[in-house]
Parts: C-alpha cells; structure tokens; sequence
C-alpha cells in the first residue's frame, strides 16, 4: 500500500516534465499510478472477500507515537476500486479534452494524481491522525484542480468558498478524533472500534464533529452550496472530485465508522434528517437547471444525501444498500459529468435549451448518456436499480423515512429524464447543433463507466458476496443484493417511484410556474455569501474600533485579554495545593520592593528617558534575584541584556520627544497600574499553577550528570544551550538572524554588506597631524558633542573588554559565561565606542559587514552539527579531544565550542546590525536633515 502512495507521489513530481514532453498525451502514462492501485485493489479481492483485512504498518514519527498504519478491508477495497478505477478513466479522457495549448496543463495533471494520492491515504488510513492528513490534502489539491481556470474570477470565488467550508468542518473533525484517540488511548480505528465507547458529553461531542467534517465534505445540509459552486472546475475534475472521489470521502467516512457511532445518541438523527432533506432539496433544485453540468451538480448533492442517510443508519441492510450505491452511483454520475464534457467540447454549450438532436450526431455517446442515467433513475437491469431496491427494502420498517426516501427518488427520475431529454431530444423551434466528430479517447471512458454498470446489475449476487462482509459488522443481513427480489413492497416503491418520475417529467410544462416559485427566498450560494460578508464587516468593524494607532491601546487589549481568559481559567481551575515560600533569604523580598516601586513610578514618568531607567531598574532588580537564587549564568546574561537594551533604548530616543504627550490623564494611569498589578498577578499565577501542574518526572533533573557524562562541562547551563538542546539554540539563533534582518530592512536604503563609509579627510584611515586623538572617529564629532574623558577611557578599555568576552567564550563550558555572555560583552564594547567616537569610529571598530558576521555565525553553528554527523554521530553531538601540545601542555578541547563560536559571533552580528541601523544609519539621515540628536554625538563629516 505504501507502494501505491509512493507511485502517486513519484507521478506527480514528474507530472509536469511529462506534459512538458508530450503534452496532452502525458495523461496516458500518468493514469498508470491510479491503474496500478485499481489492479492492486483487484488483486487482493480473496483477501477481503471473506471479512479479512490487509494491514501495513510503518514507523513514523516515534516521539508521538505515530505510524502510517494501512488496512484495507471490504469498504477501503471498494473506495480503492472507484479513485483508481474512475482516475485512470479520467486521466485518459483528460489527454484528449485538454488541447496542446491549454494553460496550466501540467499543474492540473499534477495535481490530480496528488489528489488521487491523497484520497488513497484518506480510505487505506487506518489511523485518524494520517486519515486528517490525506483528508486535509485532498482539500488543498480540490482547491487547486476547482480553481484551475485563474483567470476567472467564478474558478477562483467557486475554489476559496470549497476550501472555506470544507477546511472548517476537517478542523471540527480533527477536534472529534483527538477526542476519540485520546480516550482510548489510540488512534487506530480498528483498536478504538474494538474498546467499549466511553458514556455521558464526551462521546456525544466528539461524535457530532466528525460529522461536521463528513457532511461538509459530502456537501450535505447544511454546507451543500460550495459543490453546485465547484462547477466552474473543467469536466474531468467534476467527474472525478465531485462524483467518484472528493465527495465520497464524506461518505466513506460516515460508512467506516457507523458500524461503531451509529448507536451514539445524535449520530442516527443527524444523518438521516440531513441526507434525507439534502436529497429532496438537492433533488428539487436539479429540476430548475437549464445548466446540464448544474443539473448534474445538484443531483449529485441528492444523491450524496441518500448515501449518507443510507450509510450512516448502522444497520446491516442499510450498510449493505449503502455502499451498493456508492457504487453505483460513482459509476453513473462519473460517465455523465464525462458525456457534458464530451457535449460541451464538441457544442461549445451545455444550455439545454440551446442543444436538440445531438442522438443523431453521435448514437454511441447517446447510448451511453441513457444507460449512466436509466442506472441514476433505478432502471432495471442496471446496478442503479440493484442499489435502489435494497435502500427501499432496508427501511420497510421506517415509514417516515422510507417516504422520504421515495419521493427522493421521484425526483430523481424527472431530472435522469430531463438530462437525456435535455441534452438528445429534437425540440421544435431549436436548431440542431451540428458538431464534429467524437474522439474515441473521449468516448471510451463514460461508455467503460456506463458498461460496468449494465453488467454490474445481472451480477448482483457477485456483489453481494464481495459486499456483504461490510455489512456482516453491523448483524446478520436479511434483504441480499439482487437484480429480481420478487415481488416485494420495495419492488412496488420502485415502480411507484418510476412512474411518479415519469409523470412528473411529462408535468414539466404546466409545472414550471410551479418549479420558480417553490424554492428557497436565500439559495446556498447567497448564504454562503452573506456570512462571509458579515464577516468581512466584523472584521472591519472590529478592525475599526481596536486598530487607531495607539500603542498603548493595542497593549491594553492584549493585556486585558491575558487577565480575563488565562486568568479566568486559572481561577475556575484552583484551588493551588502548595505552599509557596515568600521568600529564601531577608534580601529577596528588599529586591522586590525596589523592582515593584521602579515598575509603579515608570508608569506615571513624565520624560522618557526616567521611564527607561525605570524600567531598566526593573531589569537589574531581577538579574539581583538571581543572583540571591545561586544562578550566575542567568544573572550575568540578565545584566547584559539589560544594559543592551538600555543602549537600544537610547539610540531610539533621540528620535522621539523628550517628554511622553500631556496623555494619558491622571485616571488613565491609574488604569495603566491597575492593568500592570493584574498582569503581574496572572503571570505568577500561572507559573504557579504550571509547576503546580507537573505530574511526570523533571527532565532537567538529568541535566547535571548528562552535562558531564556526554556534553564534558560543567556549567549545565551553557552545555544545555549547546549540546543538550542545541536543536533549541539553533532555532533561537535563526530568530535572531532573522530579527536582525528584519531591523535593518525597516531602516536601511542601502546594501548591509557592502563597503562603510570612512571618516572623511584621512586618508587610509591616518589620524590628523595636528593634535593626538584617542579615537580614529572623533575629529568627525563637533567639539560641543565631544568628551575626551571618555574618549580616552573608552580606548583604554576596549580591548580588554573584547579579550574578557574571549574569555568568557572559551570559559562558558565549565564556569559561567558562554558564547551568548561573551557576544554581548563585544557587543557592548562596540556600543560605546560607537557611542564615544560616533557611525566613522564604529566602522573602524568593525569593518566588516553585520550580514556576514551573522551568517559567519550561523554558518558556524549549523557546521558543528554537519562534522558531527559526517563523523558518525549524531547531529550536533558532542565530542572530547584531549591533546598534549608542545608548550602548552595537556589540553581539552569540547567540539560544543565552536558552535558556542557560532552563538558568539551571531550575537555579534546582531548588536552591531543594531548600531548601524539605528545608531550610524539615523546619524546619516540627520545629517542630511540638518537636525540633531538629542544629546548623542553628531557626526560632521557629510555637512558642510
């Protein structure tokens, strides 16, 4: 089976160089993959045909215990049969429908293989998690193969509104199977369905989802608008998605798993109540069509009401009439979307009152036609009939139901008849179209389709050992597929439903007044429509009313939210069982006090350079309780980070007034603070319900011998960062990368990579003669910005500060520091000779580009995992050299370090990508404004 998805995928990814080659044509060996899985599913007939099953399992992903676990049995063999039989037929009919020019040719044919693909997935899963997947697929590739004509507006409208209702319903479905797996504790259906079902909500829930995902998916009421829609897809993509496959998977599902649910308390009323009202609405409305493929569209939608209410009652008759006409209807429904095709290439219409006479134009395609529609009707002795009868004889005993059901199919028969009418008939006053010859590529597949379903008809017996094993799992079968029952009451529906049809076709005149005023006040499509645009005015109202602009109120609504809903939740879940110690030593709640009095007084701040201190005391108050708490390495990063961000808070103040706006008014800041205490209170709740909340085992608590037993250090937290969970780091040094981007692209006009600007009047970079400088950068500054203390500090210490970065680089392994410490404390260094000297110092003082050192750094890090896994470990493992080198001595060396150089040069990379563009690059844009900084030192190298 795996094999078969395999043969899919492979045909798909070569789908378009095929076309590429041959055009057209390219359909024909493509059709092979679907082929190969019809042949297969042919093959294992002896397999199932007894209630057996073939299973296939396959490792996964180990870490959630899930596996591609395949079973084919009785229902999958029979859906197997119908996406590989009819897939190949259309692919075929595809090769001669679509012309050498056609746009998109080759995404179509891609896609439809992947479709075909998917849908194996979805009916050989025998587990919910990857039946969700091909399930979910098989919408992406219907919303590719609906839409495929994108320059028409309807394709695109008609592939979002499918993509909209269906991917709704498969998300409340995906709800519905975790409830399931998780209650039993598996997600395979053949061990859920052979645990005794949990009682009370929880079932009742989570059955009532996945019938939202299945009736949205077969178009049942109320989500059928989005397939008469569909229709704007070429005809082989009707034929396939919309008869035989995507639309199937709605009732498949219902059929896999009725033998189970169908006793559930809503499960019965829901599927019968929604297919029988699907089937008469759908029914009524293909009645009105002048359309021969919208007719064919919502006779399809009636039809898929009747399988559902069939398939989904759960009992043994009524599963084995269900997936009967399952069959059948794929069989008919598939040959007549292919005739309109056929019709619609040749006539350039499928305007039933502008078509007469086309039986004389081409018997064989009439012939066809009239079989795939007589099997529609229930017409003996076609496989339709066979299905009819054993749906009427498996609700004898549910009258309400069973006249339901009747007039259903009443309905069913004046529209059969008024499609073959419709599209074959000679009507006076219409000139007879007179089209070319049909290519026999485009004839042989509805005429295989039509001829499956003549013979299947005598055959009904051999249907009925093949089928019946499904049904067995229901009970004991009492009314057996046959094509003459006797004269039983189902045999006299039948003929009742034939001659109600036929009269109710030869009304069809005097009943036209009729047919346009009974109908609903709001079609599907202009419900569909109508919530969709409430929702576009929700969103814009709400858009309206929460985005104006303000900061402020943005963080207010965030904030608020996090108060009322995690908060709320936390309440309603309580009480808390621990105790909680207030404090470890007297310092700590003293440390508290200053950080709570900082966190108050930067809210009611007046200048904004008081609240950054503010908020900066805050900072270093927290980095002092980490200290109390014995954790350095946390203290010494806090403590950089602060200050850091402390510098970026200057850099970005000098553009900003000094004082905040005479807002917020004094009860706006007690609003301020009230939002900030409930926060606060909220956050430490909930750290405080989720250590509360541990049930397993800490993971940590294995950090300290694993760091040294295979990450060779001592500091468990810099070996965490780079050997337990690098994969973690790694991540974090990709965000990194990418913020920095992000930063710089906000600010810059200019490449990031390319050469700096140089302080003007040096040549290759020589001090001036006339007096001793400290600082290449600091004759560019005008005299009042300049401080020759600092200058002069700031060239005493710099390179001490670089070299106590290395140190930490190369210390952080057994004592605290680590590439993360050590980045900052460079880039700290930077900062203030940026801040001393000015943008010319800072590119003396980094002469190379941010982007490189960035990508230097990544380029480092992602190295160290490759050689580790070149060498035979496993990515980003590990590993000691011990070394006696001469006159060093003995040595030892961790490979984590250089990706720890990684860590280091990133951080690097990120400061000074910071400096250039909010430091150097807006001294450059005040420069040529003429403006000043607010109390940085200006360069005045590019003003006169």
């Amino acid at each position: 089976m795996l094999v078969l998805l395999i043969l899919h995928l492979v045909a798909a990814l070569a789908a378009p160089l095929l076309v590429r080659w041959w055009g057209p044509r390219a359909c024909y060996p493509l059709a092979l993959a679907p082929a190969a899985a019809f042949g297969w599913a042919v093959a294992r007939t002896p397999a199932v045909g007894h209630g057996g099953a073939v299973v296939e399992t396959y490792p996964w992903i180990r870490q959630l215990g899930l596996d591609i676990s395949l079973r084919l049995t009785t229902l999958s063999w029979l859906m197997t049969l119908l996406v590989g039989g009819v897939g190949a037929l259309v692919l075929i009919y595809s090769a001669r429908y679509f012309t050498a020019g056609s746009i998109g040719l080759a995404q179509f044919a891609a896609v439809l293989v992947a479709f075909a693909g998917a849908m194996l997935v979805v009916v050989l899963a025998d587990d919910l998690l990857l039946l969700y997947v091909g399930w979910e697929l098989t919408t992406i590739f219907s919303y590719l193969l609906i839409g495929h004509s994108t320059e028409r507006r309807s394709s695109r409208w008609a592939a979002a509104q499918a993509l909209i209702v269906t991917t709704l319903g498969g998300l409340a479905m995906l709800v519905g199977f975790i409830l399931l797996g998780e209650h039993a504790d598996t997600y395979r259906w053949s061990e859920i369905a052979a645990q005794p079902l949990p009682g009370g909500g929880y079932l009742v829930t989570a059955v009532l989802l996945i019938l939202a995902g299945a009736l949205s998916k077969s178009a049942v009421l109320p989500f059928s608008s989005w397939l008469p829609v569909a229709m704007a897809a070429p005809t082989p993509v009707s034929a396939y998605l919309h008869a035989a496959a995507m639309v199937k998977a709605g009732v498949y599902l219902v059929g896999l798993l009725a033998p189970v649910l169908a006793t559930v308390g809503p499960w019965r009323p829901v599927v019968q109540v929604a297919g029988v009202a699907t089937m008469l609405v759908g029914g009524w409305a293909a009645l009105r069509q002048t359309d021969l493929k919208l007719l064919l569209a919502y006779g399809t939608v009636s039809q898929l009401g009747l399988l559902v209410a069939v398939t989904g009652s759960g009992t043994p008759d009524a599963a084995l009439a269900g997936v009967a006409m399952l069959l059948a209807h794929a069989l008919f429904k598939a040959a007549l979307f292919l005739v309109v095709g056929v019709i619609d290439h040749a006539a350039g219409t499928r305007d039933l009152r502008e078509l007469s006479g086309l039986r004389h134009w081409s018997p064989p395609l009439f012939v066809v036609a009239v079989l795939a529609a007589a099997s529609m009707a229930g017409v003996p002795p076609l496989v339709g009939f066979v299905a009819k009868e054993a749906v009427f004889a498996a609700f004898t005993d549910r009258p309400l139901l069973l006249a339901g059901l009747v007039a259903g199919t009443v309905l069913t028969v004046a529209y059969s008849a008024r499609f073959v009418w419709g599209a074959f008939a000679d009507r006076p006053g219409v000139a007879p179209v007179e089209p070319g010859p049909v290519a026999a590529a485009l004839l042989v597949p509805p005429a295989v389709l039509a001829g499956v379903g003549l013979l299947a008809g005598p055959a009904a017996s051999v249907l009925d050992d093949v089928l019946s094993p499904y049904a067995d799992l229901l009970g004991e079968v009492d009314a057996h597929l046959a094509l003459w029952p006797g004269p039983t009451p189902a045999l006299g529906l039948s003929l009742l439903a034939l001659a109600g049809g036929a009269l109710l076709f030869a009304l069809r005149g005097p009943l036209a007044p009729v047919l346009a005023r009974l109908r609903s006040p709001v079609s599907g499509s202009q419900g569909y429509e109508w919530i969709i645009g409430r929702f576009d005015r929700l969103a814009m109202d709400v858009t309206g009313a929460t985005q104006r602009g303000s900061l402020p109120q943005y963080l207010g609504i965030i904030l608020i939210a996090l108060v009322l809903l995690p908060g709320g939740a936390m309440l309603v879940v309580g009480p808390w069982r621990a105790r909680i110690p207030l404090w470890d030593t007297p310092l700590q709640p003293v440390v508290v006090l200053v950080i709570a009095v900082a966190a108050v007084l930067a809210v009611g701040a007046r200048r904004r350079l008081t609240a950054m201190l503010l908020v900066g005391m805050t900072g270093y108050g927290t980095a002092m309780l980490f200290v109390l708490h014995g954790a350095p390495d946390l203290a010494l990063t806090q403590f950089l980070v602060e200050t850091a961000t402390i510098a970026v808070f200057v850099l970005v103040l000098r553009r900003l007034p000094d004082r905040f706006s005479a807002r917020p008014l004094r009860r706006s800041r007690w609003g301020r603070r009230a939002i900030g205490v409930a926060v606060g209170a909220v956050a430490a709740g909930l750290a405080l319900v989720a250590a509360n909340a541990r049930r397993a085992p800490d993971v940590s608590a294995a950090f300290p011998d694993l760091a040294v037993a295979q990450g060779y250090g001592r500091n468990v937290v810099n070996v965490t960062l780079v050997d337990i969970r690098a994969w973690d780091t790694m991540g974090e040094l990709a965000v990194l990368v990418v913020a920095a981007t992000g930063v710089a692209s906000l600010i810059f006009e200019r490449s990031r990579t390319g050469p700096r600007p140089r302080r003007p009047g040096a040549a290759g970079g020589a001090p001036p003669p006339d007096r001793p400088v400290w600082l290449r950068g600091g004759p560019t500054l005008y005299e009042e910005r300049r401080s020759i203390v600092l200058e002069v500090v700031i060239r005493l210490i710099f390179h001490t500060v670089v070299l106590f970065s290395l140190f930490l680089l190369f210390s952080g392994h057994n004592a605290p520091g680590g590439g993360f410490a050590g980045g900052l404390v460079a880039g700290l260094a930077l900062v203030v000779r940026y801040l001393a000297g000015g943008r010319y110092e800072l590119t003396e003082a980094a002469p190379v580009g941010a982007g490189t050192i960035l990508g230097a750094g990544l380029a480092v890090s992602v190295g160290t995992g490759v050689v580790a896994l070149l060498t035979g470990g496993s990515v980003l493992e590990s590993a000691k050299l011990d070394r006696a080198l001469p006159l060093v001595g003995d040595t030892h060396l961790v490979t984590s370090l250089f990706f720890d150089v990684g860590v280091y040069l990133v951080v690097i990379g990120l400061v000074l990508d910071i400096l250039r563009s909010l430091g150097a690059e807006v001294d450059r844009h005040i420069e040529a404004t003429g403006g000043v900084t607010g109390g940085l030192a200006v360069d005045k190298g590019d003003r006169p």
